[in-house]
């Protein structure tokens, strides 16, 4: 079977989110009964209305900020931080001054899983606590040339 490479980011991306959603452009990487990942582009003073959908999502900021709300609650969000957004409950996110990319993870409810046939288990060590100590690795990345021509500096993305 070969190897699937699903695009996403520059040039991959249309208008998206549900409606009233301004300055926001993304891209669906995954979607079927389980769940949804998608990628979103936030323009400066870009918002997602609050809405509610009756799934579990994370909203993971991966780039520049924002704000992230939830119920009558606001949070300021940076990249390296994830919101989690509850189901049936109102959220939304926006910018103002700055851009800010997200991965957005929705998780399908537990009634599917339950209509699926889907048994609940238990997770047991597959090896001893006392052998799976980690080790630190050693190496480093390899070095990756950047040609200045190749960056749209009006995305904050190379191309």
């Amino acid at each position: 079977m070969p190897i699937e490479v699903l695009r996403f980011g520059v040039g991959h991306r249309r208008p998206d989110g549900p409606p009233g959603t301004t300055g926001i452009n993304g891209r669906i990487i995954h979607s079927d009964e389980r769940g949804v990942v998608s990628e979103l582009a936030f323009a400066r003073g870009a918002r997602i209305e609050p809405h509610s959908n009756p799934n579990t999502t994370y909203f993971i900021v991966i780039e520049g900020g924002g704000w992230a709300a939830v119920g009558d609650e606001r949070v300021r969000v940076a990249a390296g931080e994830a919101v989690v957004w509850p189901p049936d409950i109102d959220h939304a996110a926006w910018t103002e001054h700055s851009e800010m990319r997200a991965f957005v993870v929705e998780f399908a409810g537990w009634d599917l899983v339950e209509r699926r046939g889907v048994l609940a288990g238990v997770a047991r060590a597959a090896i001893p606590a006392e052998a799976s100590a980690a080790t630190r690795g050693e190496g480093r990345l390899a070095p990756r040339p950047i040609d200045p021509e190749t960056i749209d500096r009006s995305s904050g993305e190379p191309l």
